[in-house]
């Protein structure tokens, strides 16, 4: 054989190498995904449910699972992977391969009860609802911090934050209970003490304030009434105190749109028409804003309210009872008129 078809050989084998080799290439580092996405993995899921799952984001889905394969790639480590445009199978197998998923943003606004927040939280999560009841109501968490099954609520304050969606349900109340120490800052703390308040009680008082009106103007007026209530050693007469006691004998969905006399009358500790003071916990979740205008609550002379016919969603203050009957008066023949007996 002459050295001109030895060489037309080689540079025929080389060529060969070399379209071999793009074409690997290709497969292992060239663009594969067709568009942004995010892909949950579970902690029990197959590798067959991986590809289910990755398969609707890549242009060439054989590619993806010969390099999955070449790399030995028989397992990953569950969580959310953000999945972008231009990456390649390589950088695909790698993410999985080393678990390095994107944490997401969990939020949540004021919740009425420990379980609606559960709910909440667990359609964000992979942990189940049982398992993050379980973890709020554990006997050794509540005893180390001071807290019970009806106040443990009070550590989770309304906002937005990060976690990965794998964080167990420990984990996930281990950063809450950090967050809300880290919200009751020394500014936060030294205006409860101006007001002769513990945080608890703020926290508390914040929670009747959330239930008693919507209007983030008002919430500062409201929050005055009462803490004058107090100082004179009244009886807060708040009507949420009253349906949260109702609603803890009825069952949650139970809809109260008038509190009757009648219920002025139920023996319990929240019924802040017979018992003078604050109820024992919390009745519902305060947002910041709330619980902001409890500490800068507004220094006024109103020491009674009633909806505000004239303006819906709003309160009439009065300062004498005198004023707040009249006021009262023009809210129940309202209520009369709108036939809303219960």
């Amino acid at each position: 054989m002459n050295k001109k078809n030895i060489f037309r050989i080689v540079a025929a084998l080389f060529l060969v190498a070399c379209m071999i080799g793009f074409t690997l290439y290709q497969r292992i580092f060239s663009d594969n995904v067709l568009k942004d996405g995010e892909i949950f993995i579970g902690k029990s899921d197959t590798m067959a449910q991986l590809d289910a799952k990755i398969a609707p984001f890549l242009e060439d889905f054989n590619s993806f699972t010969w390099v999955k394969s070449q790399k030995k790639f028989k397992s990953t480590e569950a969580g959310r992977y953000l999945i972008k445009k231009g990456m390649s199978n390589n950088d695909i197998v790698n993410m999985l391969r080393i678990g390095r998923q994107t944490p997401l943003k969990v939020s949540f606004n004021n919740q009425d009860t420990l379980e609606k927040f559960v709910e909440r939280i667990a359609e964000q999560l992979e942990t189940d609802s049982i398992s993050l009841m379980n973890a709020f109501k554990n006997e050794k968490f509540l005893k180390e911090n001071d807290l019970t099954e009806k106040s443990v609520l009070q550590i989770f304050i309304p906002n937005t934050y990060e976690f990965y969606w794998t964080v167990s349900a420990e984990d996930f109340r281990t950063k809450m209970l950090v967050a809300y120490k880290r919200f009751w800052n020394k500014s936060r703390l030294e205006k409860a003490k101006k007001l002769n308040l513990s945080k608890d009680e703020v926290i508390i008082l914040a929670s009747i304030v959330q239930k008693e009106t919507a209007q983030k103007s008002e919430k500062p007026t409201v929050a005055g009434l009462y803490l004058n209530r107090l100082k004179k050693g009244w009886p807060l007469q708040a009507d949420p105190t009253v349906i949260y006691v109702i609603k803890e004998q009825k069952g949650q969905d139970y809809v109260v749109k008038r509190v009757l006399n009648v219920d002025l009358e139920i023996n319990s500790p929240y019924n802040t028409y017979k018992n003078t003071g604050l109820p024992p916990t919390l009745i519902s979740m305060p947002d910041q804003i709330t619980i902001d205008a409890v500490l800068n609550a507004e220094d006024h002379d109103y020491y009674y309210m009633c909806v505000n016919v004239e303006k819906l969603g709003y309160h009439a203050f009065a300062k004498t009872l005198a004023q707040h009957n009249r006021n009262a008066v023009k809210y129940h023949n309202w209520l009369n008129d709108q036939g809303v007996n219960r």
